[in-house]
């Protein structure tokens, strides 16, 4: 535990920079953790982050502790129990302060509207307000659905940097149907035209019978959250560009009750 010690002129300033250091060290620590599921070797988690093994010991002891990270018998790190329910914190406040902002596109629209978030690799629905229509388009909230081929996934992708968005991408892109696209070039040339357009499409990509537009929604840190409207494809032919001007302008409602900006990478 850091010293409430001050420095020569008893200005404390100090331990307050050890202590900022020490949460950004945490934090590389959880990130790397992050991407190695499978749990990982306090030698190669130290060269991960390119620490001294014996900070990256102290720090895994104090993030155990918090239940933040664990130690397997055979001596693999893994993140912990603890950051699970952070997360579902997490995913409920997003959902409640957004929440006004799926209503109104909902009433506007009278389709489903879809809340996905960022999962590994995936996009993670976290809420939705279902159509009234008998014919209509809806998914299980906590499911999960590929990036490359779903309004909302692609949607994320495009939020970000274009180096960051090839990195959750695998190397093989799973055909889902037959308008799924497979290639990763032509996915991150759709990704720049995302990132100009401010709207995501999935035509039949993911589900046959399926068309959605999504626009990723941003907090003060960046890209927080996707909005998606999925529609059959019937009500979804012809009217384009009424979902181009509302899926956004509810995007940056939402992003507005978070605090952040409607831009991206």
């Amino acid at each position: 535990m850091m010293q409430n010690t001050t420095d020569k002129h008893g200005s404390g300033v100090r331990p307050r920079r050890e202590g900022v250091q020490a949460i950004a060290r945490a934090g590389q620590v959880l990130r790397a953790l992050e991407a190695a599921p499978e749990g990982v070797g306090l030698a190669e988690l130290a060269a991960i982050v390119r620490l001294p093994k014996s900070t990256v010991h102290r720090l895994v002891a104090a993030l155990a502790e918090e239940d933040l990270a664990s130690t397997s018998a055979s001596g693999r790190i893994r993140l912990g129990g603890g950051l699970a329910r952070l997360g579902a914190a997490t995913r409920q406040t997003l959902r409640h302060e957004v929440r006004p902002a799926l209503e109104q596109l909902r009433r506007e629209l009278d389709e489903t509207v879809d809340l996905a978030i960022l999962d590994g690799r995936s996009a993670q629905f976290v809420d939705q307000l279902a159509a009234p229509h008998r014919l209509r388009a809806v998914s299980a909230v906590g499911a999960s659905f590929p990036l490359h081929c779903t309004a909302n996934g692609k949607a994320l992708l495009a939020a970000m940097e274009p180096d960051q968005a090839l990195a959750l991408l695998p190397v093989r892109l799973e055909r889902m149907t037959h308008n799924t696209i497979t290639s990763r070039t032509a996915l991150l040339e759709q990704l720049e035209q995302i990132r100009g357009q401010g709207v995501a499409y999935d035509y039949e990509e993911h589900t046959e019978g399926i068309c959605a537009a999504g626009a990723a929604i941003f907090d003060a840190a960046g890209p927080a959250a996707a909005i998606s409207v999925p529609v059959p494809t019937p009500r979804f032919q012809g009217n384009e560009a009424r979902y181009a001007k509302l899926v956004p302008a509810a995007a940056r409602a939402a992003s507005r009750l978070l605090g952040g900006s409607q831009t991206s990478a």
